[in-house]
């Protein structure tokens, strides 16, 4: 963990340029690399093709991320990290939101590592 978990309507997906969103999403993450291992980043998007927006008389769109991380980070550590994200997300989208409806949004999955399994040798590259 963590993973980066986007999802966005398909009536943005030539504008969206989600590698180079992943990418500085990433960077962001790997800055905080003793909060969060770096061989435990992912992110990964989802197209929707089926929803609807508003009232639908528009071809409005929208890209929701979902940040889902294991528990026992503090509070301070979450609210900064999050308003991290949500920046680079901003600033990612900000030239598509001035031509057009779009609704940004992101939230945080804290979850116990009871019920979780993983196994990763990815790690390994990345010990000091």
């Amino acid at each position: 963990m963590p993973h980066f978990i986007v999802e966005y309507t398909d009536n943005i997906k030539e504008e969206a340029n989600l590698p180079k969103l992943f990418e500085e999403i990433h960077k962001v993450l790997i800055a905080r690399d003793t909060i969060f291992p770096i061989g435990g980043i992912r992110s990964r998007a989802i197209e929707l093709k089926e929803y609807r927006v508003a009232d639908g008389a528009e071809d409005d769109a929208f890209v929701h991320a979902v940040f889902k991380i294991g528990a026992g980070r503090s509070d301070e550590i979450k609210k900064e990290v999050c308003t991290a994200l949500f920046e680079v997300m901003k600033e990612h989208f900000s030239s598509l939101m001035a031509k057009r409806y779009l609704a940004l949004s992101m939230e945080l999955i804290e979850f116990s590592e009871a019920g979780t399994y993983k196994q990763n040798n990815i790690h390994a590259r990345f010990k000091k």
